[in-house]
């Protein structure tokens, strides 16, 4: 309880909160189209692979748009940016709620739905900007945990198209996002670690070699994540024929675990180190991925999944950990830069089981593409960590007690981003 305390004291809490429900309500919207996948796919009779394709789109966009709003936020303001995107997603839903009523306005319809994408990387800078370094971790792992909008939107979006059409969820999501829209005005703060740089020193972690690392591990995190939360009611309603609504609540059980985990996973990387918590998150995620290739029962893919995504959403918290750490001044560019290369996993795996499905009638070969691709990439973080504990960041990937000079970065050739 002490240590809580002294974690609420150290910042500014309104913001956090401000913050998880910024990132919560947008998750929820961008993944709107994969929540209501089966009712779409039956209306426009859509192939497996046309299925992947649609539910990806409005992560291809979102990947997009979140290097962009990093840097507007550089200079409008965490809080502002957050502001302005809402407003902006509140017109997208209304014009999904008017005007959507083909396939090709449902894909359309996914490129607007991508603004909601890009909230990541503000919203876990403004999170856990007013924390001190010893707990961004935990505050970002409490922002990041807004990815329980995927347990939202597959929660109320089948029930609500059952009822009213799924053309009419978009009108009740523009609605709703008011309710954050108006804790961002009245509550938070605009965090005071920031300073004024040049566009060169915003955009240098795009020449970096550690961002390109870090891409790739979050191609795996959140990449993961996102792909398997957009197209799990898809998968389960054509795999295991039950309902669209039995579809999404069992996808709740999974995507709501990986929320969750989220914060344990910040939470643990503080304490042991994010190099090490990631490690122990590829072995779990690989083991589980080869679990789902046996094609097991309902209830065994269902517990199968709800490992993979508690895996996942600790190792999305282990990974932002880090972030801070290595781009301590120029956070939001860097965790947007991040977010917006790792969520092209979530583009690309949809696409992969629903290709492997249509060719193979099997999503088999999709499972081992992507556990091949994690095992990977975990070799690669094993080898670029013993740079890194040699300069930035401690054995394991906890925190230094002091932060790390300028020429602890360009010591390997890297250019100081801060």
């Amino acid at each position: 309880m002490a240590s809580y305390k002294t974690f609420m004291k150290s910042g500014h809490p309104p913001t956090l909160l401000a913050a998880f429900l910024y990132f919560d309500f947008s998750f929820a919207i961008w993944v709107l189209n994969g929540a209501m996948g089966p009712f779409i796919s039956q209306n426009f009779h859509l192939s497996p692979a046309q299925i992947g394709f649609m539910v990806s789109v409005p992560t291809l966009a979102g990947a997009f748009m979140r290097f962009p709003l990093g840097v507007i936020s550089q200079y409008i303001g965490r809080k502002n940016a957050a502001i302005v995107e809402m407003s902006a997603i509140v017109i997208a839903l209304l014009y999904g709620f008017f005007f959507v009523h083909t396939y090709h306005n449902v894909l359309a319809m996914g490129v607007l739905l991508g603004i909601a994408g890009a909230s990541f990387g503000v919203a876990l800078s403004l999170g856990s900007g007013w924390f001190p370094k010893q707990y961004k971790g935990l505050a970002m792992g409490i922002a990041g945990a807004g990815n329980s909008g995927t347990a939202l939107a597959a929660l109320f979006a089948p029930r609500l198209a059952m009822h009213f059409g799924w053309q009419h969820v978009y009108g009740f999501a523009a609605a709703m996002m008011f309710l954050p829209l108006g804790v961002m005005i009245f509550f938070a703060k605009e965090p005071p670690d920031i300073e004024h740089a040049t566009l060169r020193e915003h955009l240098a972690c795009l020449f970096e070699k550690d961002g390109w690392y870090f891409n790739m591990i979050y191609i795996i995190t959140f990449g993961g994540f996102l792909g398997l939360a957009t197209f799990l009611p898809s998968f389960y309603y054509s795999q295991f024929h039950v309902t669209k609504v039995q579809a999404g609540t069992l996808t709740v059980f999974a995507t709501l675990t990986g929320s969750l985990t989220r914060v344990l996973g910040g939470w643990f990387a503080d304490k042991i180190g994010g190099i090490t918590t990631l490690s122990v998150v590829f072995l779990i995620s690989i083991a589980g991925l080869f679990g789902l290739m046996a094609t097991p029962s309902l209830t065994a893919t269902t517990l199968l999944f709800m490992l993979c995504f508690a895996a996942l959403g600790a190792g999305n918290g282990a990974t932002f950990q880090l972030v801070p750490l290595r781009w301590p001044l120029t956070t939001a560019v860097a965790g947007g830069m991040i977010g917006e290369i790792g969520a092209l996993g979530g583009f690309i795996l949809p696409n992969v089981l629903g290709q492997s499905k249509q060719h193979t009638g099997s999503y088999r070969l999709g499972w081992i593409c992507y556990a091949a691709l994690a095992f990977l990439i975990l070799i690669m973080m094993r080898v670029v960590a013993r740079n890194w504990t040699r300069t930035w960041v401690g054995v394991g990937g906890r925190a230094h007690t002091e932060i790390p000079k300028e020429s602890d970065f360009e010591a390997d050739g890297v250019f100081a981003a801060d």
